[in-house]
């Protein structure tokens, strides 16, 4: 079978399957069958084999620990301590809550790794208490949910860890190439709050005293010093993601169960079963996403969608608006770790071709598919919010829309000057760059 019919065959399969609503990861593998069925030279223990061979990788035992720091930082109501940090910083500005929503997310990025532990973490908080406040419940969803996605783009990130692993990029490097992008977003986001609040006439709270800002600092300053180990301990070069990732849950742990004592045995029982079942589900998406990754490797369907596109991709601009279009696309259908495996695979002999630096792509990548998450009609960040907010998805997408224009703004600025998220790399850690 050539390229071209192999893609249609294994995409189709694919569309079919998630319209009648089969799980991705289960999708992904049926998908591979029915070639794994024609060619001669292959058979359906490939698919097998192809998962197991994803799973010995050293690098992927991060994702499960990762997904456990978040949700222990979540269990010990360390997410109510930036929230008092953020209302003492911002509350006073023009849409407080809104203002407040925004920064905490900013906040929390740089303690979880995870969009949708920071979706329901910070949305089980802030949703309520706009919606008391006069907010307008779809403004709140949105803004929630657009929020929620800087928890993958501000380090540390999941969606780093696998990329770097995947496509053998410095993962610290990544990290420290997502702090400006995942910074601009946030402040973008403010000016958005900024002009609704202007438009809706939402209220605005009293500004904090000095007293009552610092107070606020010291409560959440210890949750706050996370980033600062994992990122520093990386590209210092004291540990690995992994170990990071270790190191990430035992401060969690500490701090929830030692320092603030919220944290009881019953909780983190609790915890540790929820993380085991999302972690599961994640790496069952691996190994399925994996087969199928290879299988279009080995029909050479990245080489002849690089010749495809090749008069179109004549240089980093261009191909990276190209990537960016590809992965949004891709990010309304699936999660964006599959995503990922599948069309990082394709897309990045084409950022070759283009001369695109490996941080450059993997960001245009990152922040894609982040993107995805408030896109429906998987959106995993906004089905989260709506369903807290109690209000039907369709009901928020005018505000959604108008949100994420300003972060598509973002995206185009990375896009079009590459040294936004090549800056600091160089600065900080450059034998990783160059």
């Amino acid at each position: 079978m050539s390229p071209g019919e192999v893609s249609l065959l294994m995409f189709g399969v694919f569309a079919v399957l998630i319209v009648v609503r089969i799980p991705v990861s289960f999708a992904l593998g049926l998908a591979c069958l029915p070639v794994l069925l024609i060619d001669n030279r292959l058979n359906p223990v490939v698919l097998i084999s192809e998962m197991w061979k994803s799973y010995n990788s050293f690098i992927l035992l991060s994702v499960p620990f990762f997904v456990l720091s978040a949700n222990l930082m979540n269990a010990a109501r360390i997410t109510e301590r930036l929230v008092t940090l953020a209302r003492a910083s911002v509350g006073h500005l023009p849409g407080g809550l809104g203002q407040i929503n925004v920064v905490v997310s900013m906040l929390f990025a740089g303690v979880s790794g995870s969009s949708t532990a920071e979706a329901a973490g910070i949305g089980s908080l802030m949703i309520p208490a706009m919606k008391k406040q006069g907010y307008d419940t779809s403004f709140t969803v949105a803004i929630t949910a657009c929020a929620a996605t800087m928890g993958v783009i501000i380090p540390p990130s999941i969606l780093m860890v696998v990329w770097g692993g995947l496509m053998s990029v410095s993962i610290g490097a990544m990290f420290l190439a997502g702090v400006v992008p995942g910074v601009m977003i946030g402040l973008f986001l403010m000016g958005t709050v900024y002009v609704y609040a202007k438009v809706r006439r939402y209220p605005v709270a009293q500004r904090a005293s000095a007293k009552e800002f610092f107070s606020a600092l010291r409560g959440a300053i210890l949750a706050l010093i996370t980033p600062a180990i994992i990122v520093g301990g990386i590209v210092g070069g004291f540990f690995t993601p992994t170990e990071a990732s270790v190191i990430a849950v035992l401060y969690a742990a500490a701090l929830g169960g030692l320092v603030y004592r919220t944290l009881g045995r019953k909780e983190f029982g609790a915890v540790l079963h929820e993380s085991a079942r999302l972690s599961a589900v994640s790496l069952f998406c691996i190994g399925t996403a994996s087969a199928f990754g290879w299988l279009l490797a080995y029909y050479r369907v990245p080489q002849a969608f690089v010749g495809a596109l090749s008069g179109w991709a004549t240089g980093p601009i261009s191909a990276g608006l190209l990537i960016a279009l590809a992965f949004l696309i891709i990010g309304c259908f699936i999660d964006a770790i599959p995503a990922i495996i599948i069309m990082g695979t394709i897309l990045l002999p084409l950022a070759q071709n283009a001369g695109m630096h490996p941080i450059h792509f993997a960001l245009i990548g990152v922040i894609s598919l982040a993107f995805g998450l408030v896109t429906p009609p998987y959106g995993l960040c906004l089905l989260i919010a709506a369903s807290i907010g109690q209000i039907k998805v369709v009901a928020t997408l005018k505000d959604v829309g108008i949100i994420l224009t300003a972060m598509l703004l973002v995206l185009l600025l990375v896009i079009v000057f590459p040294e936004l998220v090549l800056f600091l790399p160089r600065l900080i850690a450059p034998q990783f760059v160059d």
